[in-house]
């Protein structure tokens, strides 16, 4: 069987395709940018690969003809503040405008719960496209899960940032609101159990797990695994605003993420009836047990994908890639030379495991202090850290850099900044050699927008020095575990 699979690069995609490949189906994934697409991680020698974007019809004539099933696996959870519904009608719209050149028999698109009356505006959003999808005359699958529980899932990881780090937590009223985790296996397992199954052809189905939880309850039970002691006051005051900006401080979601967030926290998002039992056969795992499995793959470095992993600098971005090459005109530069004398593989692996639990070797108080002040911008901060302790792709998140480049064989890792700066900034690391010499080699870059750029370069400058300067010697010299 055929399968078009859109999103494959996101947190749902690319858990489903090992998913669809274990089954003998033959997968067309449609990407944004295929440099994104990692062949050793993604199956990229296995699969079709195209490019298109959802918002320029043009590019979605490269949709293979011959398709038996699409699943619809974009949303705009991480996209700007407002307008993003517009833009997710239109996604939808011309997505459904290019099937009708193929002969695909069945859509299958994964949504939120919408059964409260009063929808925030991310959930109706998401209504709209599944009245695209429901008119396109292409037969449809709708699957309308809950707050989605596993390693690299926004909900899990906001829960799990939000108990980790405060002991005593004063929170907005929507903690008390009802919902109905799933675990992403179970999700995997209905998205490949509707595969053409012809009980679930022109079909709607709520999915969830087996516990009816309330936001704070969940926040307890992590703590009860986790063996934390954690009290929970409740604030009816804090206006949905506040609420956001609270999420923003203490979690790892950028303020736009948490806006939506917040809005959706008020719906109850319970499922209203259980008809997907009889179509896909099967018990989903408890709450608790979601988290264990959960807590058991970031233990072992393998979580697949993050949500994190998604772009936040709007919706559909796929320019980001375009900054692989670093200008050198208009530009400003911070160069550290370091020497060193010891096996250039063991400095590599230092630069390959900076930030997240590593950090940044030096003076780390600095690089929190200036993710502190990110965040007070509405930027994405340090605490996203990264998917992986172990691996580092094109694509991923690095606290607030975005790798552009990672190259094992040269030795090579650049950076991309999506902290709030007047301009735009590259950080570059390097093992080189020099008539048998060893050498790091760590490049800061800089374009400035107007006058308010230069007078920020400047202003950092002292800053610069003193930290990349101490970074570079302790890359060079530190010895890892």
């Amino acid at each position: 069987m055929k399968i078009l699979l859109t999103g494959a690069n996101g947190y749902i995609g690319t858990r489903l395709l090992p998913v669809l490949l274990a089954a003998g189906h033959e997968v067309v994934c449609m990407v944004r940018d295929k440099r994104r697409f990692s062949e050793a991680s993604d199956f990229g020698d296995q699969v079709q690969i195209i490019t298109g974007d959802l918002l320029n019809p043009e590019t979605l004539r490269a949709v293979p003809t011959d398709i038996h099933v699409a699943y619809y696996l974009v949303h705009s959870m991480s996209a700007k503040e407002h307008g993003f519904s517009e833009l997710e009608t239109t996604s939808a719209q011309n997505f459904v405008n290019a099937l009708k050149t193929t002969s695909c028999k069945q859509v299958i698109y994964l949504t939120g719960i919408v059964n409260d009356p009063g929808l925030s505006e991310h959930l109706s959003s998401r209504l709209a496209v599944e009245e695209v999808l429901k008119q396109s005359g292409t037969p449809f699958t709708i699957l309308r899960a809950a707050i989605i529980i596993g390693s690299g899932s926004a909900s899990f990881e906001i829960i799990r940032d939000l108990t980790e780090k405060l002991p005593v937590m004063v929170a907005p009223k929507w903690i008390k609101t009802k919902c109905q985790p799933i675990g992403i296996r179970d999700v995997l397992r209905y998205l490949s159990g509707v595969l053409l199954n012809k009980n679930a052809i022109q079909q709607t189905f709520d999915i969830g797990g087996p516990d009816i939880l309330s936001y704070r309850e969940m926040m307890l039970q992590y703590a009860e695994v986790r063996h934390l002691k954690r009290f929970i006051i409740t604030l009816p005051l804090l206006t949905p605003r506040l609420s956001s900006l609270w999420l923003n401080m203490v979690t790892s979601v950028p303020y736009t993420l948490a806006r939506s967030l917040v809005d959706s926290m008020k719906n109850e998002v319970i499922c209203k009836e259980n008809n997907i039992h009889s179509v896909v056969p099967g018990h989903c795992l408890p709450y608790q047990e979601n988290l264990r499995l959960a807590f058991e793959k970031i233990e072992q470095n393998s979580i697949v994908s993050s949500w994190k992993d998604a772009l936040n600098r709007g919706y559909l971005d796929t320019s980001f890639m375009d900054q692989v090459k670093v200008p050198q005109n208009g530009t400003l530069e911070y160069k550290v030379k370091m020497p060193f004398e010891r096996n250039p593989q063991e400095v590599f692996e230092n630069i390959w495991s900076i930030g997240g639990d590593r950090g940044w070797y030096y003076a780390n108080w600095l690089w929190n202090l200036r993710g502190f002040f990110d965040k007070l911008m509405g930027g994405v901060g340090t605490s996203r850290g990264r998917t992986s302790n172990t691996s580092l792709k094109a694509g991923d998140v690095l606290d607030f850099w975005r790798v552009l480049l990672a190259d094992q064989q040269h030795k090579r890792l650049l950076l991309f900044a999506e902290m709030k700066v007047p301009g735009e900034a590259w950080l570059e690391f390097k093992v080189v050699e020099f008539h048998g010499h060893y050498f790091l080699s760590q490049i800061a870059t800089f374009r400035p927008s107007g006058l308010w750029g230069r007078i920020y370069w400047y202003a950092m400058f002292p800053f610069h020095i003193f930290l990349f300067n101490g970074m570079a010697k302790e890359i060079t010299q530190f010895k890892g575990q």
